[in-house]
């Protein structure tokens, strides 16, 4: 059958929507009469031009990277879980309790416990709305957006009451233990000769967002577990006659993303803040769902998503910098339509794509 080569599906659309996605940038920061090849210019230099800008960068992707996969395994699913923010929320409290509940001698002992009570406490979060989707027919979407609210109201409540630093006014818990600091890229690559910024949070976390990308991949396309989500996902009233139970899948997978989600308060709350605070997620939930589009919700399509939302992310604060008149807001708009041309209007670009080769398919046909 005719059908666009997995390539050009893979890197030469994304490609183009990101273009697109750059050209219209470029025009909205020439419409309030600013140089957009020098926004470029100092967007890319605050993310890579500095040990200190690839560093933030690379700590920001680690969340994206772990957000982007829980929506990935989701999505394969046909699943939308947009819960990501309220998941990490709470996974942050298990982390907490457990870096909390002893003076851990050395980080290696405390980190694979602090994994899972992040991973426990995250999957828990999204187990809920899973059963109810799976057994009560509750919109996934809906349960979902609804518990990032809860998640984020139980936080406050926990941080303002029976886990709260007595010793301030902030939203906090106790500092975490001497022995759970995580290994910052600063100390791992000195004993290497290796100069980077002390000031960078990018730590260990982030070779586990990469141990989770290739773990999703291993699960999605070499397990039976993967094949019958991403049968589930392709045609559930196919999966169901071939005996795969849909409720059984709907809950693993949602499990499964609300896990991956939970990761993410690794590298926040035990690898940068080494304590819980209020609003520690910072958006990267609802970001995860952009990357996992840009990524075609394959692992590895998104650590390239994430890299570069995590460059756009980190070059943002320099461009603010260094071009007083672009705002806020207008880095946001810059952010906003990447996430438009690679999610909502991705068609757009595919449809006229697939058919130049599908066309061009034939051509080769008739002409032999």
């Amino acid at each position: 059958m005719d059908k666009m080569p997995k390539w050009a599906d893979v890197f030469l659309v994304p490609f183009i929507n990101l273009l697109l996605a750059f050209i219209a940038s470029g025009l909205v920061v020439w419409a309030i009469g600013q140089n957009p090849f020098d926004a470029i210019y100092f967007m890319v230099k605050g993310s890579l031009g500095s040990t200190s800008g690839i560093g933030y960068t690379l700590y920001y992707a680690t969340n994206y990277m772990f957000t982007g996969l829980a929506v990935a395994v989701a999505f394969h699913a046909r699943l939308f879980n947009i819960g990501g923010e309220g998941q990490a929320a709470v996974a942050g409290i298990g982390v907490a309790l457990v870096v909390l509940a002893f003076d851990w001698p050395f980080w290696w002992l405390a980190l694979p416990f602090a994994i899972i009570g992040g991973a426990v406490f995250g999957a828990g979060w999204a187990f809920i709305p899973a059963w109810l989707q799976a057994k009560r027919g509750s919109h996934i979407v809906i349960t979902t957006i609804m518990f990032n609210f809860i998640g984020a109201a139980l936080l406050g409540f926990l941080l303002n009451g029976v886990m709260k630093n007595p010793g301030t006014q902030n939203a906090e818990t106790l500092g975490f233990p001497a022995g759970a600091h995580l290994p910052t890229a600063h100390e791992v690559l000195a004993p290497l000769g290796i100069a980077f910024s002390k000031s960078a949070p990018l730590n260990i976390s982030f070779l586990l967002a990469l141990i989770c990308a290739v773990g999703v991949w291993a699960l999605l396309w070499r397990t039976r577990l993967g094949y019958e989500i991403r049968a589930f996902g392709q045609n559930e009233r196919a999966a169901t006659y071939a005996g795969i139970n849909s409720a059984r899948i709907t809950i693993i997978a949602m499990l499964i993303s609300g896990a991956l989600a939970g990761m993410l308060a690794i590298n926040v709350v035990m690898g940068e803040q080494e304590r819980l605070i209020k609003e520690f997620v910072e958006g990267a939930g609802f970001v995860g769902i952009a990357v996992a589009l840009m990524g075609r919700s394959h692992p590895f399509g998104i650590v390239l998503a994430s890299l570069l939302f995590g460059m756009l992310n980190q070059g943002g604060f320099e461009l603010l910098w260094e071009m007083p008149a672009i705002s806020k807001e207008m880095v946001l708009v810059i952010q906003a339509l990447i996430i438009l041309f690679t999610g909502a209007l991705d068609n757009m670009v595919r449809d006229p794509v697939e058919r130049f080769f599908i066309n061009r398919q034939k051509k080769k046909k008739g002409a032999a």
